[in-house]
């Protein structure tokens, strides 16, 4: 698929998604599905935070690049990591499971990654164990 055709589908990928039942919008095109509830009432990392996570990220065609399944979860510092995980995570309170879907303009944009073509959505299950 040439690269541009790739961009479409994920941006229509991306639309489709957002229209489903049980499927919530963010800031800037970040999306998310719950799969479980944490403690609602519970504070939620910002920006500064160094959160704990398990996580699994794939692209639309279910093709999956990286994971912290397995082994130990691991602590990263929000404010390190892409645009669309610091939009999700800020909204996120302990023992949150979510299905976020980041458009390629809140991950990586055109560019790269292994695994991971430019232009492409990124979809993770997030799972907040913790912040400090």
């Amino acid at each position: 698929m040439a690269k541009q055709d790739y961009i479409l589908a994920n941006r229509e990928f991306l639309q489709k998604i957002a229209s489903e039942p049980g499927v919530h919008q963010l800031d800037k095109g970040v999306c998310y599905k719950v799969l479980k509830n944490g403690k609602a009432d519970g504070p939620t990392p910002n920006r500064n935070s160094v959160v704990t996570v398990h996580y699994t990220g794939r692209t639309m065609n279910g093709k999956k690049f990286d994971s912290s399944r397995g082994g130990t979860p691991p602590a990263m510092r929000l404010r390190d990591l892409i645009p669309g995980w610091i939009i999700a995570l800020t909204k996120m309170h302990v023992g949150d499971k979510w299905e976020v879907y980041i458009p390629a303009e809140q991950g990586y944009g055109r560019f790269s990654q292994p695994g991971i073509p430019g232009g492409s959505t990124l979809i993770f299950e997030i799972e907040l164990l913790g912040f400090v």
